[in-house]
């Protein structure tokens, strides 16, 4: 969606959980594997947030998320760690999204890819990463951008799929697309985001997925107040297929120390889909 501002919502609770699985995840890839990666961000943003600008304060939901997260980086299980220490250093006037979090673990022969269709996020992630030879960035919806790319020369991707899903209709393109994708790189790793706001429409796209031909399937869901508490978003959860095999232990530690944290009154879960 064209209106769509990651920057209201940047550092939010989604954000702990998504940026720091991504972190995870990717060190996890490419410490047993030596060979090129290509990595996807298909709704990329604009890599850099600065969370006390006016966007940023607008909505403020990083002082519930990040912010009080910061000073507990010490303490916080190893999923979370490495990622706290890595955003405390910045400071939350330099709050990395996942397209710069991916450009600081790539190797010299990695590329990153990026799809940004929003004119703004785009500039501003295209002057935040243009320098960078390893790195593409592409205006273009990464929905249906992605299975043009595959399979790529490397033959080994890590890819983030989240959309807004402002528009119902996204959930279901984004099944679609992770299928096309699946199937012409079923070795790949891949991260789907969604948000819980609806549940029906949440569990009939990842129904759709589990009853796919798509293989080892890992979910994980944090939602900090029961479904319809109120309007809007009350969670959010990843679907990660082929995840490294670090993953569930690493997750079974961090999922409970967040519930402590945020007093998650919600769902709180990571389990196989299909193991």
């Amino acid at each position: 969606m064209l209106s769509y501002r990651h920057g209201f919502h940047a550092g939010n609770h989604a954000d702990v959980l998504k940026h720091a699985t991504l972190q995870f995840i990717h060190k996890a890839v490419i410490a047993t594997d030596p060979r090129p990666i290509l990595v996807v961000d298909t709704h990329a943003g604009a890599g850099l947030y600065d969370l006390k600008s006016e966007m940023g304060e607008k909505v403020g939901e990083w002082r519930q998320g990040i912010l009080p997260l910061l000073p507990k980086a010490a303490e916080a299980p190893a999923l979370l760690r490495d990622w706290l220490e890595m955003v405390h250093l910045d400071g939350p006037r330099a709050y990395a999204g996942s397209p710069e979090i991916s450009r600081r673990l790539l190797r010299a022969h990695d590329r990153l890819l990026c799809f940004e269709l929003h004119s703004t996020d785009f500039a501003a992630l295209s002057t935040l990463l243009c320098t960078d030879p390893r790195i593409a960035v592409v205006k273009a919806d990464g929905l249906a951008g992605l299975p043009a790319v595959f399979p790529p020369p490397e033959r080994h991707a890590l890819v983030l799929i989240d959309p807004s899903y402002e528009i119902k209709t996204d959930y279901g393109q984004v099944q679609d697309t992770l299928l096309k994708a699946w199937r012409r790189l079923s070795t790949g790793t891949y991260l789907l985001w969604y948000p819980v706001i609806d549940r029906g429409f949440t569990e009939r796209m990842l129904g759709g997925l589990r009853n796919s031909e798509i293989g080892r399937q890992y979910r994980i869901e944090f939602c900090i107040e029961p479904d319809e508490a109120r309007r809007g978003m009350t969670g959010s959860g990843l679907l990660v297929i082929n995840p490294p095999d670090s993953l569930p232990d690493a997750m079974a530690e961090a999922l409970p120390w967040l519930a402590r944290e945020f007093n998650a009154s919600g769902q709180v879960r990571a389990e196989w889909v299909k193991p």
